[in-house]
C-alpha cells in the first residue's frame, strides 16, 4: 500500500470525524469500528459504501464516460481552446500559497497538473476511481495522494489547506450549501478557494445549456447545473466565506470547440490541418468580447476566488 504517514494524518473519518490510522490493509477510524479499504494502486476509498445519492449517481456516470472525456482533452483545438482558460485561471491563480493544497472533484488532476511543482502538498478528492486512477498515472510524484471521497463529506480534517481547488466540479455537486461548507471546514483561516465552472448567467447560454444538458448522453442533468452569480455568491456566504472575484471567458468559440465528449461533431475538427492555429484565433475573439462593456460577465467559463476570514 503505497500511503505515507504523511498524508494519513491529514485524514479523517467522513462517518465518525474522528482521525484515521492505518490498519493492516486498510484504514480505520479511532475505536477500529469503520474499516477503509485501499485500493491497489494506493486509493483510500472513503466513498466505497459511505456516499450520497448525488455523489452515486456521478460515480457510475463519470465510470460511464471517463475514457471518453480524457480522450476529448487529447484533441489538438480542445487543448488549444483549453491553454486561453489555463491562462486566465493562472492569472487568478498567481498568488496562491500552494504549500498545502486540495483538489476537491479532482477528476485527472486538473488544477495540480496545471500549477505543478509550484505545488508542495497536494491531496486530490474524487468520487471515481477511473477520474483518480488518471490522476495517479499523470501526477506520481509523491508530493501528491488521490483518494476516493463525497464532495459533500470530506475525508479531510479541519483547518488544513492554505488553498482548495475546484476545476468543473461544483457544477456536479446540487448540495453547494453543504459543498462550501466543506470547503470552509478545510481551509486555513486566511485561505483561499479558487474555482473555475460552466456558467449560465448569459441568456443564451442557459437555453442553449438546457437543450443540450436534456439530451446529450455524455451528460447527467439530474447533477448537473451550471453556475449563476445570484444563487452562488449567497451560498458562498452562507458558508463563511468572502467571495473575492468572479470573473467570465469563453463565448462562442467556446461553444463550437470545445467538449468533443459532448457535442460529436466537433471530434472531426482535429483533422483539419490548421486547427490549432483556428483555435488561437477564435479564443482571442472570445476574450476580446468577453471584456466588452456590454458583454462583461457573459462568458461560459467563471474563474473565481472566496476566502476564509483570518
Amino acid at each position: 500500500m503505497n500511503l505515507s504517514t504523511r498524508f494519513v494524518s491529514m485524514l479523517r473519518c467522513p462517518i465518525s470525524g474522528g482521525e484515521v490510522r492505518l490498519d493492516g490493509p486498510g484504514l480505520v477510524n479511532v475505536d477500529g469500528s469503520i474499516v477503509y479499504r485501499v485500493s491497489p494502486s494506493g486509493i483510500p476509498l472513503f466513498a466505497e459504501e459511505f456516499c450520497t445519492e448525488d455523489a452515486r449517481r456521478q460515480q457510475a456516470h463519470f465510470e460511464k464516460i471517463a475514457k471518453k472525456y480524457i480522450e476529448n482533452l487529447g484533441y489538438p483545438h480542445t487543448q488549444e481552446y483549453m491553454s486561453y482558460l489555463d491562462g486566465v485561471f493562472l492569472d487568478v491563480v498567481a498568488h496562491a500559497d500552494l504549500s498545502c493544497a486540495a483538489e476537491i472533484c479532482c477528476g485527472s488532476g486538473e488544477a495540480f497538473r496545471l500549477l505543478g511543482e509550484k505545488v508542495q502538498t497536494g491531496i486530490g478528492v474524487d468520487i471515481s476511481m477511473s477520474m483518480l486512477d488518471a490522476a495517479r498515472s499523470f501526477l506520481k510524484d509523491d508530493r501528491y495522494c488521490f483518494i476516493q471521497g463525497d464532495a459533500t463529506n470530506l475525508p479531510l480534517s479541519d483547518n488544513l489547506f492554505s488553498s482548495v481547488f475546484i476545476m468543473g466540479g461544483i457544477h456536479h455537486v446540487n448540495n453547494r450549501e453543504k459543498l462550501f461548507g466543506e470547503v470552509f471546514r478545510i481551509l486555513k483561516r486566511g485561505g483561499r478557494f479558487y474555482w473555475r465552472e460552466p456558467v449560465s448567467d448569459f441568456f443564451l447560454w442557459r437555453w442553449l445549456r438546457a437543450v443540450i444538458y436534456r439530451f446529450s448522453a455524455s451528460l447527467d442533468d439530474k447533477t448537473e447545473r451550471p453556475l449563476l452569480f445570484d444563487e452562488t455568491a449567497p451560498v458562498l456566504v452562507k458558508a463563511g466565506l468572502v467571495l473575492k472575484h468572479w470573473e467570465t471567458c469563453g463565448f462562442f468559440g467556446y461553444c463550437v470547440l470545445m467538449n468533443s465528449d459532448v457535442l460529436v461533431f466537433n471530434r472531426l475538427f482535429r483533422y483539419l490541418p490548421a486547427i490549432r492555429y483556428i483555435t488561437r484565433a477564435m479564443a482571442k475573439l472570445d476574450d476580446w468580447a468577453v471584456h466588452l462593456p456590454w458583454l462583461k460577465q457573459s462568458g461560459l467559463i467563471v474563474v473565481g476566488v472566496a476566502e476564509k476570514p483570518e
